[in-house]
């Protein structure tokens, strides 16, 4: 869609007046298209956009369910408001659910998965809470009592993720719709590039993916972009374009995607991400997943065997599907 900038007309009164409507006073201008526009068309062109990114790349199929996942964050609560909204007014035919995930996070999570279950009410759409407490037996509060506070950001990202898969199961949906936005994806495609991440940095800018990128350096790569947009607008959107358009070598060797051997959850490994970082949690070794470290070696796969004093990783409910 050819995106032109319209001249602003000016008011008798010498005022700026909205790009679109020539009416209203803008209360923005857009990095995208530098248009100064009032926040009512603002509202109509941010819902006409997705609705045409959804027809465009046949998001959705009449009759599928959708999770949306809800963090009870802005951003999620904006993506389930847009698809409860575009999915009555253009009648996709889609069953919605809204799935949040309790890490067990005193006085952070417990407020958010209250604005969660306002959305609920507000939107109509069912909702599912998965916790870590059930699925791996512990709770963000209790790691970090174990871990401390300089590598917590590990185990609740791969936790996190693949809590959402697991609710997505639960709830049989055939598509996990997540609310990440231009920030988000620019700051994936740095820190892909600076790790040289070849397999994510290949798939991080895709509109639909399975693949969950680490926190690590997250901040920084944050504050970096944050910079570049105060000097240019539209550094964030050119920081995705580039890492779309990047070409990967044939004769590059990717990881083979395959399933964990103790869990059966997706895995390029021998053992998932999760099941090691657990492993060491209940050994009370809880740095051993931590790292460029491959997690455990073949022997200690095939050998150790769980202690009367912790339970066995296989006692929980790691990455297993079958509830």
């Amino acid at each position: 869609m050819e995106e032109t900038a319209a001249k602003p007309r000016r008011s008798g009164g010498g005022g700026r007046q909205c790009c679109i409507c020539h009416e209203r006073r803008p209360a923005l201008k857009r990095p995208k298209t530098l248009e100064q526009i009032c926040r009512e068309c603002f509202y109509a062109v941010f819902e006409e956009e997705i609705h045409q990114v959804i027809v465009e790349n046949q998001l959705f199929k009449p009759g599928e369910r959708i999770g949306i996942g809800a963090s009870g964050g802005k951003d999620s609560t904006v993506l389930a408001y847009v698809l409860s909204e575009l999915n009555k007014r253009h009648n996709y035919g889609l069953d919605l659910f809204l799935l949040s995930v309790d890490e067990g996070i005193t006085g952070y999570r417990d407020d958010s998965l209250e604005t969660v279950k306002r959305n609920e009410v507000q939107y109509g759409l069912p909702l599912k809470i998965v916790s870590y407490k059930d699925l791996y037996g512990w709770t963000m509060d209790e790691i970090v009592k174990m871990i401390g506070l300089k590598n917590n950001c590990t185990f609740c990202g791969v936790f996190r993720r693949q809590a959402l898969d697991r609710g997505a199961a639960l709830l049989k949906v055939d598509k996990l719709a997540t609310g990440h936005n231009a920030d988000d994806i620019a700051e994936t495609v740095l820190l892909n590039i600076l790790r040289g991440d070849i397999a994510r940095l290949s798939r991080c800018t895709s509109i639909t993916t399975g693949i969950y990128s680490p926190n690590a350096y997250r901040g920084f790569a944050r504050e970096f972009i944050k910079d570049l947009e105060r000097i240019r607008p539209r550094a964030i959107l050119d920081i995705i374009k580039s890492g779309e358009d990047f070409r990967i070598a044939t004769s590059t060797k990717m990881p083979e995607q395959g399933t964990c051997e103790r869990c059966g959850y997706i895995s390029s490994q021998k053992w998932c991400k999760a099941c090691v970082l657990l492993e060491g949690l209940n050994r009370g070794m809880p740095k051993l997943g931590i790292g460029r470290s491959r997690g455990l070696n073949s022997n200690q796969m095939k050998t150790d065997k769980p202690t009367s004093r912790t339970k066995s990783i296989e006692s929980k409910q790691c990455g297993s599907l079958d509830f």
